[in-house]
């Protein structure tokens, strides 16, 4: 067939599949720690990457899930086997959320003004705040992981709850102005509209198929109450989003959508 018979629909998915899977890539760099033999190659902003937010978070749910079927077909306690779960996934993103979720705790819970809460997130000491917050929010996942029935229900609901909480950090990137001229903030860039669409999209499918119909659409209900929440209290109190609010408000959505995964199991 000659390039005039060629189908211009056929090369248009063609180019949005190879965007798609570049994008997904430049997300992987950013968003997890694993040795991918990757650069950063395309996009120079992670923001322009958007798409590729829910696909890496279904990789990392994937992982985890790859762990803790392991981890039961060797009789290990379904704790245990969460324990490990958990603990791949903050493995393969370095803590990277857990991170910001302790710095945001810290500058939130001690800072008083702009300025002083900027500066206790950049501090990279950590506090009681810190400390108190990842115990709450890793004791729930795990707690989660353990109480779900079945490795195939584990296995949907961490799939879901890594890549439908990381699906609404572009949205939050769109509207939300960065708070300070550097950091990851600041630095990821305004992911377009479409890209928006895509994004949430592909989240919203995979936390609808992890939970079905009611559990998902209850899931994507309060993680994205939750997420508005976090960043409504981070524009009044320090003028925008940073690298640790994206971060807090993965890790919320990520334990809303498990708490949502335990309440509504058969």
């Amino acid at each position: 067939m000659s390039e005039f018979d060629a189908d211009p629909t056929d090369t248009a998915e063609e180019n949005l599949l190879a965007e798609w899977w570049r994008e997904t890539k430049v997300a992987a760099v950013f968003l997890t720690r694993l040795p991918l033999g990757l650069d950063a190659a395309g996009p120079t902003a992670i923001g322009e990457a958007a798409r590729g937010f829910p696909t890496v978070g279904a990789a990392i749910g994937a992982g985890a899930a790859l762990v803790y079927g392991v981890a039961t077909s060797l009789d290990l306690p379904g704790a245990v086997a969460a324990v490990l779960a958990v603990g791949a996934m903050v493995l393969a993103t370095g803590a990277l959320h857990e991170d910001g979720l302790a710095d945001m705790a810290d500058g939130f819970g001690a800072g008083h003004g702009r300025e002083d809460i900027l500066a206790i997130m950049h501090d990279s000491r950590i506090g009681a705040y810190g400390v108190l917050a990842l115990m709450l929010v890793i004791g729930l996942r795990i707690l989660c992981v353990a109480e779900l029935h079945g490795s195939f229900t584990a296995a949907l609901a961490l799939i879901a709850a890594a890549s439908g909480s990381r699906a609404v950090l572009p949205i939050v990137l769109h509207y939300l102005p960065p708070a300070r001229g550097d950091g990851l903030g600041h630095d990821a860039g305004r992911p377009g509209r479409r890209m928006l669409i895509d994004c949430a999209a592909v989240g919203a499918a995979l936390v609808l198929i992890g939970l079905g119909p009611f559990g998902g659409l209850l899931a994507l209900l309060i993680t994205g109450l939750i997420a508005w929440t976090i960043a409504n209290l981070a524009l009044k109190r320090i003028g925008g989003q940073t690298g640790d609010v994206l971060g807090t408000i993965q890790q919320a959505g990520e334990v809303a959508i498990l708490l949502t995964a335990v309440a509504t199991q058969p």
